[in-house]
């Protein structure tokens, strides 16, 4: 395949390229000039538009298998390729709790095959001490997630012993932790000396404590969701109802900071839907997310973020922390996961356009920042613009592990 006429921002340059893709990998990224005489089976022609790696959004819930009557993998994974994202890793918190080898297996299995994208999964930490699961299954994910303020079963991890357990024998923690549980956590992550992954901040205190920790040279990352971004506390409903839940403006202020000056990693919606019935008769919390994250980034581009750093955060990042193998930027040799987006189409964001079995979003209304016209996993397409192509999502790989 080849992909003529190309914007991208390729070793930092903004320029039109064409890229050629065979058995799944970027081959070549040429001047369009230069292309020389070949058998090309399919040639696409993006017409100037921005090619960008595909997002990895490192945070998901797609609530398979246990709650799928709200998502499943399937849905979740169009949700992911209408809203350009090529590789998602999701939450253990599903039914049952994923933290035991046996139940990743069971996971693993009902997941092939039905997904259009590509897809991880993080492992959940118990309180009941599952670090001998942890050893078993630390190559087959992308961390263990541990939640130090709230969770579903066994998940919620409160005694001292079990938590240095669980952080001896992980390769990376992930963790839900608000305020005082960052410091708990950092403090975990020196003594320990492991990778830590900040999810969702929210807070600019929270900030603070992040770029704190990387000034003495800790392996802390940061992210951020969107709906930290973009809402506040002045809107809050039954809808946007979450954990973390909306804070101040001047939070909002501060995470945006912490992106543009590298103390924030990445980009993880959070992605954690619940029908409108259920969150309009008691007290849920999340909100979807994954199919909008792009677009309302691309939102602010040149505004808040500049293209650079939009592809660190939302792809190049994520792959890095998570040592995805192949995955993350426009590159030789690299899987071709390409997004292909035209950002002079500013279309409004409506329920009755969601894809995700929970058929709403928090951005009703929002006018968003460039429309997907085709996502790309490993050189085929498997969104059009309008279609959903073909489930060839598989598991992703780790490197050093």
């Amino acid at each position: 395949m080849l992909l003529k006429n190309c914007k991208v921002l390729y070793h930092g340059e903004e320029g039109i390229k064409d890229i050629l893709v065979q058995d799944g990998k970027i081959v070549k990224i040429y001047n369009c000039s230069e292309v020389e005489e070949l058998d090309i089976d399919e040639i696409i022609d993006v017409d100037g538009n921005w090619v960008l790696p595909g997002v990895i959004d490192a945070h998901t819930h797609m609530r398979d298998p246990g709650l799928d009557y709200k998502e499943d993998f399937e849905t979740g994974s169009m949700a992911c390729a209408k809203g350009g994202v090529t590789t998602f890793i999701d939450m253990p918190n599903t039914v049952p709790n994923t933290t035991t080898e046996e139940i990743l297996t069971a996971k693993e299995r009902n997941s092939k095959n039905r997904s259009y994208v590509d897809y991880g999964f993080h492992f959940g930490g118990s309180r009941l001490d599952n670090s001998e699961e942890i050893k078993k299954v630390k190559r087959r994910v992308a961390s263990t997630k541990i939640f130090l303020n709230m969770s579903t079963g066994d998940m919620l991890v409160e005694e001292d012993k079990v938590l240095e357990n669980l952080f001896k024998e992980s390769k990376i923690v992930s963790v839900h932790a608000e305020e005082d549980m960052v410091d708990r956590a950092i403090d975990l992550a020196r003594r320990f000396r492991k990778p830590l992954y900040l999810c969702h901040l929210s807070k600019k205190s929270e900030v603070e404590k992040l770029r704190a920790a990387k000034k003495e040279g800790l392996k802390i990352y940061g992210e951020v969701a969107p709906h930290h971004l973009f809402l506040d506390s002045t809107m809050a409903n039954s809808l946007l109802l979450m954990k973390p839940e909306l804070k101040e403006k001047e939070d909002n202020e501060a995470l945006w900071e912490g992106l543009m000056d590298g103390t924030i990693d990445t980009i993880g919606t959070d992605h954690a839907p619940h029908t409108l019935e259920e969150k309009n008769s008691k007290v849920t919390y999340g909100i979807p997310g994954v199919e909008n994250s792009l677009e309302l980034m691309l939102k602010e581009l040149n505004k808040k973020i500049d293209m650079k750093t939009l592809q660190k955060v939302m792809s190049e990042n994520p792959a890095k922390i998570f040592k995805i193998e192949n995955k993350g930027i426009l590159e030789i040799g690299y899987d071709a996961d390409l997004v292909v987006v035209d950002i002079t189409r500013k279309e409004v964001i409506k329920n009755e356009d969601v894809v995700s079995k929970c058929g709403w979003t928090p951005y009703d209304g929002v006018v968003g920042g460039g429309k997907v016209l085709s996502t790309l996993v490993r050189g085929k397409v498997v969104y059009d613009g309008n279609s959903f192509i073909e489930k060839i999502g598989e598991g992703v790989s780790y490197k050093n592990v």
